[in-house]
């Protein structure tokens, strides 16, 4: 994986080590289910910091709620400062958190550069009707030289006029990296990104998201069941269990945790 590509400059610039995200009561609710209940943590800039739990525990309903695809029942989500409890996605998006999901959604039929330009069209001026009709050719242009550079890094460059339905599933995991980054985020979301993948991609997955953080002056947040990963890549590790936090730390810390231990890690 080479390649680089300028980062989105920071609406406010933040120190290292300062508060970028926080979650103070994070509740939701879906009838009598409480998916997410009652959920506090703050996520520093410039950390790797982990999510796991058992199947069900909530992790990917609290993406959800922190990106804005589901409203919550209660609490409030701040970023840099800026209360943006129930902001719609796109300007969630829009202010510089991007995700990837769990169950992969890029547009099948798209090819792959086409996927990442799509992505970037929430950063430019042009729409994307502009875009894929070449209204603002100027523009396009960068888009297209942006879409290259992270396929690219990601190692797709040589299939970038593949459907990406066509893709192997570890491949379409790539290229939904690539597209979240292509909305130029400060905050990266990334839902379970080594699933699919075998023993060494897992171990270059590791080395390649600490270097997209490192160029790319990125917070990221993973929820990943490979433990292993985990507790290699991640500065900090919270762990959920029926929808409630049981534990917020090191990873050292954490894996000694008895509830933690009983709960998810087993003997």
């Amino acid at each position: 994986m080479t390649g680089h590509i300028a980062p989105n400059a920071p609406a406010t610039p933040m120190s290292a080590g300062q508060q970028v995200l926080q979650a103070t009561g994070l509740t939701r609710r879906f009838g009598g289910l409480i998916a997410v209940n009652n959920v506090s943590f703050e996520v520093r800039r410039g950390e790797i910091f982990g999510l796991i739990g058992p199947n069900g525990a909530g992790k990917t309903t609290l993406f959800n709620l922190m990106t804005g695809l589901t409203p919550p029942s209660s609490g409030t989500l701040t970023f840099g400062g800026k209360d943006i409890t129930g902001f719609a996605p796109h300007r969630v998006a829009g202010l510089g958190i991007g995700r990837t999901f769990q169950n992969i959604r890029l547009f099948k039929i798209l090819s792959a550069l086409e996927n990442v330009k799509v992505a970037q069209h929430a950063r430019t001026g042009a729409g994307l009707l502009q875009g894929l009709t070449g209204r603002d050719r100027a523009e396009e242009r960068l888009v297209d030289e942006r879409a290259w550079a992270l396929l690219d890094l990601v190692g797709l460059a040589n299939r970038a006029g593949e459907e990406a339905g066509n893709f192997s599933y570890g491949d379409q995991r790539r290229l939904e990296i690539a597209r979240a980054l292509a909305t130029q985020p400060q905050v990266l979301l990334l839902d379970e990104p080594a699933a699919g993948m075998n023993t060494s991609e897992k171990g270059e997955l590791t080395g390649f998201i600490r270097r997209v953080r490192d160029e790319y002056d990125l917070t990221v947040m993973v929820i990943e069941h490979h433990v292993p990963l985990v507790m290699n890549l991640c500065d900090r590790v919270a762990v959920l269990n029926f929808g409630e936090l049981i534990a917020v730390g090191d990873p050292a810390s954490v894996q000694k945790d008895p509830k933690v231990i009983e709960a998810y890690l087993g003997g």
